[in-house]
This record gives C-alpha cells, sequence and structure tokens, in this order.
C-alpha cells in the first residue's frame, strides 16, 4: 500500500498542508512544536483506529475551528482510493465519497505500523503495553479477534462487579459460573491468537535487531502465559484449563475483588542477550528493541495479508547511534516509510528519500 498524497486542513497546528509523498522514504524534518507529529497522526487515523496521542476526537481540531478534515490518496495491490475523515464531535469517514459506518470500518483496510517515543513503553512498562500491542497488531489481521476481546472484556467486568458484591449478597455466587464461560471461551481465543502471532514475529524481530545493531546483540521473545501450562495449545485445551482456573481461583479472587487468571495477566518478555530488556538494556537498545517489534509487526503484516504497511515512524533517530540510524534510513525494503526528525539527515547517510521542512504547520521546503 502506498499513500500518494494527503491533505489536512484545520488539524491540530495545521490550517492547510498538502503533500505528495513517494513510495519509498519520506522525512519530515524542522523544530518541535512545529507539527511533524501531526502528519504521522493523520496518517494513523486511516487504520481506524483513534490518535495515538489522545482518545478525544475535539482535541484533533485546531483551537478556534469547529472541524478538520483528512484526505489520503491511496493505491493499494488491486485498486486507488481516496479516503476522507471529518472530524466535529466525533470522526466520520468515507471511502470514494460512500460514508463508512464508524472509523472502525477501516480497520484493516489501510494497515500501517506505527512507531512513536510512547512505543518505549513496550519495553520499559508494564505487561499492559505489551498486551496492547499484540492486541492492535492483531486487529490489522483478524477482525473475529477484535470481537473476542470485546466479548472477553465484558465478561471479565461483569465477573469483577460480582466478585465485589458477593461479599453482601451470597446469593449472586451461582452467577459466577455463567461470566466464567464466557471468560474460558473467549479468552481462549484470544491466547491462541496471541501465541499464533508471537510464533511468526518471533524470527522476524530477531533477524530485523540483528541488522539493526550489526549483528552484536540477540533479541529474543516469548509470550508468558501466566495462568496457563505452555503445553495448552489448542483452543479447546486452552478454554478447558481457563474453566479449571476460573473456579480454583474463586475463593482468593472474592478476597482480592479482581479476576487473577486469564489474557489479561499475560505478558510479552523482551531479551536482549539472553537479560530482560526492561530491567538490563541501555536506552538505544531499548529502543532498538521496540523498533525491532514494530517492523516485524510490519512483516506479518506483508506475509498474512499480502499488502505492505505504511511504516510511521516518529521521533525514532534519537539515542540511536551513527549505524542503527543508517538502518532506519537505508535498510527497511519494501516498505513506504515516513520519519520525523528535529534535523535533516546528512545526505551522505541518505540514499532515496523525499524530504519535508515543516515550520508552524507549512511544508516551508
Amino acid at each position: 500500500m502506498i499513500v500518494e498524497s494527503l491533505f489536512l486542513k484545520n488539524f491540530r497546528n495545521i490550517e492547510e498542508l498538502e503533500a505528495d509523498l513517494c513510495p519509498e522514504v519520506n522525512i519530515i524534518y524542522g523544530k518541535n512544536a512545529q507539527g511533524k507529529t501531526n502528519i504521522v497522526e493523520a496518517l494513523w487515523l486511516f487504520t481506524g483506529y483513534k490518535s495515538f496521542r489522545s482518545s478525544r476526537d475535539c482535541e484533533l481540531i485546531m483551537f478556534g475551528k469547529e472541524s478538520a478534515k483528512i484526505r489520503a490518496d491511496f493505491k493499494t495491490n488491486s485498486r486507488n482510493v481516496t479516503c476522507e475523515i471529518a472530524i466535529s464531535d466525533k470522526r466520520k469517514c468515507s471511502k470514494n465519497s460512500i460514508l463508512l459506518q464508524s472509523p472502525s470500518a477501516l480497520t484493516g483496510e489501510y494497515p500501517a505500523t506505527l512507531f512513536s517515543p510512547s512505543h518505549l513503553y513496550l519495553i520499559k512498562g508494564g505487561p499492559a503495553e505489551r498486551r496492547r500491542f499484540l492486541d492492535i497488531a492483531i486487529c490489522q489481521l483478524s477482525p473475529g479477534y477484535a470481537h473476542a476481546l470485546k466479548k472477553y472484556k465484558m465478561a471479565l467486568t461483569q465477573r469483577n462487579i460480582l466478585l465485589k458484591d458477593i461479599q453482601y449478597h451470597s446469593e449472586l455466587y451461582d452467577t459466577l459460573e455463567m461470566w466464567e464461560a464466557q471468560l474460558a471461551l473467549f479468552g481462549a481465543k484470544i491466547v491462541l491468537k496471541r501465541l499464533k502471532y508471537v510464533d511468526l514475529l518471533k524470527s522476524l524481530t530477531q533477524e530485523i535487531y540483528d541488522g539493526i545493531c550489526g549483528g552484536k546483540e540477540s533479541l529474543s521473545i516469548m509470550y508468558l502465559m501466566g495462568s496457563l501450562h505452555e503445553k495448552s495449545r489448542s483452543e479447546q485445551e486452552i478454554k478447558e484449563e481457563l474453566t479449571e482456573k476460573l473456579k480454583q481461583t474463586r475463593k482468593e479472587d472474592i478476597l482480592i475483588k479482581n479476576t487473577s487468571v486469564g489474557p489479561h495477566r499475560d505478558d510479552l518478555i523482551v531479551y536482549i542477550n539472553g537479560k530482560s530488556a526492561r530491567s538490563y538494556g541501555s536506552q538505544g537498545q531499548q529502543r532498538s528493541a521496540a523498533l525491532a517489534l514494530k517492523l516485524g509487526e510490519a512483516q506479518v503484516i506483508r506475509e498474512i495479508i499480502g499488502e505492505n504497511p505504511i511504516v510511521l515512524l516518529d521521533d525514532v533517530m534519537s539515542e540511536l547511534d551513527y549505524k542503527r540510524q543508517d538502518y532506519v534510513l537505508n535498510k527497511i525494503k519494501g516498505y513506504q516509510v515516513v520519519i520525523t526528525s528535529c534535523e535533516p539527515p546528512q545526505s551522505k547517510r541518505l540514499t532515496c528519500a523525499k524530504m519535508f521542512q515543516i515550520s508552524d504547520g507549512r511544508v516551508v521546503s
């Protein structure tokens, strides 16, 4: 997939901007707070997800304006498409002038991989950040996964409410089984999808990280099922074990008023040279590991759906040494890449790219 052109109006600090992108590397550079990340944010919205910077659509609109608009012309394997998102009290999306039911209708249509400074929490943060990474990545590949997540979270909320109320209403105890059946059913689907996804991601991230660091370090990942045995591989086996675990932990869960087992407690562990990247990795290693995970995500998308996602890299160059920066600029092949940076790369380090200098929300060169 290629974004051929992008148009923004009243989006964040950008009053109006139009840019034709090249199919390879696009460098957007300029001082801080000039609008570089806003362009990446606009491109990300075409995935159907909310902004990676704000959950409120109204914050995407330029101060003093009532609405904003973004439009992109895409070239996919099979056709050319124009997609437009109008933002007021909520987002309204259209494809080739046909209004879509909701922004989520775009999910999977225009796949993208995003790296931003917040993605360092993939390595530095807690398990919730890594579960979210897996969930967003898999949702782009499997609409059924999003449904399973929604149903699981609904059942989890209901069970947790019961756990808080049972001490006052013991008659509610018998209703736990109904919600546990839902947790086991949809939890098994989630765990199985995550396991299969991580199996695909393992070798890809190892190869990418090897390229980023020039073979001087090794990276490995492992999906940690906090409440299940590693041998539980089929959906039915996972469902049966989850069912049993939920029964076994009822008394403890009533005491702590929370559900202690299930995929909402699992984690993705990242190792560098056999040691925890979270605990022992340097800033540069952690940034490189997070980047390897995101580029691995792009390759999984390409292998499964046969479409190249656009690769969005916001402020990726910070804390990377010369060789790692060279990998980002020149070695990410087969994708359209958009990179933001405070400074333009030195010409001798850049083999093929289109440059955009941004100042006060405008392209100035």
